[in-house]
């Protein structure tokens, strides 16, 4: 009997890393792992300004995939980090496909989960003849109802929590907490900024896992990826994620003959199932996978075990 693999594999090391220069002033970390005539993948990290990190090698088989992950501008090891100017979603989508054009890969499966959902989608519609297939997780598409149940809804059922969040606002600034944030946030004072960034950050590791995790809110509260999540989302936020109200959703006819798989924890309460339900019944043909016992990490063991299978199925794509 054939069984599906469900772990993470082993650690590796890329084969080649380098750096993109994108203009006057950004420049994008990017590596490759695994093999490289393999099935090529392209890893696209959440927050926005979240970055990727050594396991997000490890959804695939390196025998098998030619693994690509990077840092989107003003994240993890791309430069300068935490930087706004320039930084829309129009230039991220812009951005794969530079990369894409810069590693000589004709076409390559999509994988992303949370902001990276919003951003393979958005890569999708662009560039849907690039895109072998997508892997997307914890589904996020830039609607204004998801940024006000993040900053309000989540009080529901993390009151603590939102209690730290909103601990050094003031009666009125509770009413805009996005506004309060984004002053802070973008002030050239540290004294300001990071505590700002800190709690922000802390909020959302917080509310990511269905049972409570201190490691995931230790990693979300360390000062660098705190800086550059909170500040960058922050941007984002306040710009509606600079997509126009629906847009993903009315043009998926572009990516609905692409083989998909999405995935979704039951008890997501950073990107509630509704929005995944909603991209379903817009996307019928792709594969619809609740997790019964997970939240939004991709590190959840019911979330991680779906990614794995996912790319499994996918890895004889070309």
């Amino acid at each position: 009997m054939l069984t599906t693999r469900e772990q993470l594999y082993s650690p590796i090391n890329p084969y080649e890393t380098g750096w993109l220069v994108l203009d006057n002033l950004h420049k994008m970390y990017w590596e490759q792992s695994g093999n490289p005539k393999g099935v090529p993948v392209v890893f696209i990290h959440g927050g926005p300004g979240a970055g990727a990190t050594p396991v997000h090698r490890r959804f695939f088989d390196p025998g098998v995939y030619r693994i690509i992950i990077y840092d989107q501008r003003g994240a993890g090891r791309s430069e300068p980090q935490g930087e706004l100017t320039d930084n829309t979603t129009q230039h991220l989508v812009r951005d794969i496909e530079a990369l894409r054009v810069h590693l000589g890969i004709e076409r390559w499966i999509v994988f992303g989960g949370s902001w990276g959902s919003t951003l393979g989608i958005a890569y999708g519609e662009a560039y849907p003849d690039r895109c072998i297939g997508f892997i997307l997780r914890g589904i996020f598409l830039g609607l204004r109802k998801e940024l006000d149940w993040f900053l309000y809804g989540m009080k529901t059922v993390f009151p603590e929590n939102w209690n730290e969040l909103v601990a050094e606002l003031t009666e009125v600034e509770c009413g805009d907490i996005l506004s309060a944030y984004y002053q802070r946030l973008m002030s050239n004072d540290p004294a300001i900024y990071l505590p700002a960034a800190r709690a922000w950050s802390a909020y959302e590791g917080a509310c990511s896992t269905l049972i409570p995790s201190p490691e995931t809110v230790s990693a979300f509260s360390n000062d660098a990826l705190a800086y550059a999540l909170a500040r960058i989302e922050a941007h984002y936020f306040v710009n509606d994620l600079f997509i126009e109200e629906g847009a993903l959703l009315k043009n998926i006819d572009k990516i609905r003959n692409i083989p998909a798989v999405i995935i979704q924890g039951r008890y997501d309460m950073v990107c509630p199932i509704t929005t995944a339900n909603e991209l379903h019944e817009a996307w019928p043909e792709a594969e619809y996978v609740i997790v019964p016992d997970a939240g939004h990490s991709a590190m959840e063991p019911g979330i991680r075990a779906a990614l794995v299978r996912a790319s499994e199925r996918f890895k004889h794509r070309r």
